[in-house]
């Protein structure tokens, strides 16, 4: 018998309780207000890079690899001179997080075989599912606390059961949050990589929102808000597996949704004021304004001169002179890497550099 149960033997009528389903509603409501809001940005990909650095910066911190802003920008205009190895490995977050992205879009299932690539991407490697034994997770001294299934077949069979969860809407009949949240625990506990399964965990999350059509595109990022109830998420993760305590654990995540919904809401229509404060006023302003430099100084918080070179189709000492301006116009300041120029959009630095989640 296998050591950790398949998700269907759980009872979905269990999370049918009032304060599930009222938290369901209100959680529910909020992402739907931020599917709308994103919607309204006319560049998608402007929100995909930006809060997606913000999600890559915030879940590799849970792991201890902590950045800066600054350097994870830096790291994203001058990734061949930027040595720092947090930033590095920040960015393959990102990396991964668009790969995902890409097969969910394309494919409109998550599959077992792309959250395996979503690790390798994470972790560079092709290590796959673990096939060896002596895994525990301890806590902060040391002590094991849970041991995830070791027999190799074991985590394969409970990856399968996880896929079907995920993609056959007639094993369990629940909402799509509750779902999430059920994946999301049992995916950490199934534990099946080597290394990175925190991470990939938390790309699940808003990538099976958006198979399900609750968002049209990964902006919603649990991370921040798992960062500062960090010691209640472990806590509700262990106490599930000790006293089966799955109502707890989904009021908590969908807690998290709610609070980081109705955030990023916030942080969406100060980033789409922005954009259209620097829009309204290049193009009253500056002769060589078009809609590819709003979007090319809204994709990148840094941006640099091959970025416009290769946007905008013009010379490379153009570019140079339109950022200049933009400098001396207030729009963006400039700063150095070694003998390299980068350029700061001020008024979206500002924004991603604000707390962009207020504590639960």
């Amino acid at each position: 018998m296998p050591t950790l149960a398949p998700l269907e033997q759980l009872d979905p009528a269990r999370f049918d309780t009032p304060p599930i389903l009222k938290k369901l509603a209100s959680s529910s409501r909020a992402l739907a207000e931020l599917k709308g809001i994103a919607a309204s940005i006319p560049n998608q990909g402007i929100l995909i890079n930006t809060l997606g650095l913000q999600e890559a910066k915030d879940s590799s911190e849970i792991e201890n690899i902590v950045t800066t802003h600054d350097e994870l920008f830096k790291g994203d205009v001058h990734p061949e001179a930027f040595a720092n190895p947090a930033a590095k490995e920040v960015l393959r977050y990102r990396q991964a997080l668009r790969y995902g992205f890409a097969q969910v879009r394309d494919t409109g299932l998550l599959t077992v075989n792309h959250i395996v690539g979503i690790q390798a991407e994470l972790e560079r490697n092709n290590a796959g599912f673990r096939r060896l034994p002596g895994t525990t997770l301890k806590d902060g001294g040391g002590r094991t606390v849970y041991t995830p299934p070791q027999d190799p077949a074991e985590v394969v069979a409970l990856m399968g059961g996880l896929e079907r969860f995920l993609n056959d809407d007639t094993v369990f009949a629940a909402d799509p949050l509750i779902k999430m949240a059920l994946m999301h625990h049992q995916f950490e506990s199934i534990h099946p990589f080597y290394d990175g399964n925190g991470r990939t965990g938390r790309i699940l999350n808003v990538l099976y929102l958006v198979k399900e059509g609750l968002l049209e595109i990964p902006v919603l990022y649990l991370s921040s808000h798992i960062m500062q109830t960090k010691a209640n998420y472990y806590r509700l993760l262990q106490t599930v597996r000790e006293q089966d305590t799955w109502e707890d654990w989904v009021f908590y995540m969908l807690q998290a949704v709610e609070s980081t919904a109705k955030q990023t809401v916030q942080t969406v229509q100060a980033i789409k004021a922005a954009l259209f404060d620097y829009k309204h006023r290049i193009r009253a302003g500056y002769k060589f304004y078009s809609q590819d430099l709003i979007n090319n100084l809204f994709m990148h918080p840094y941006t640099k001169i091959d970025f416009i070179q290769r946007d905008l189709q013009v010379s490379r000492l153009t570019a140079t002179k339109y950022l200049e301006a933009l400098v001396e116009g207030g729009f963006v300041s400039k700063q150095k890497i070694g003998r390299s120029n980068y350029y700061v959009n001020v008024a979206l630095n500002g924004i991603l550099l604000a707390p962009h989640l207020a504590a639960p």
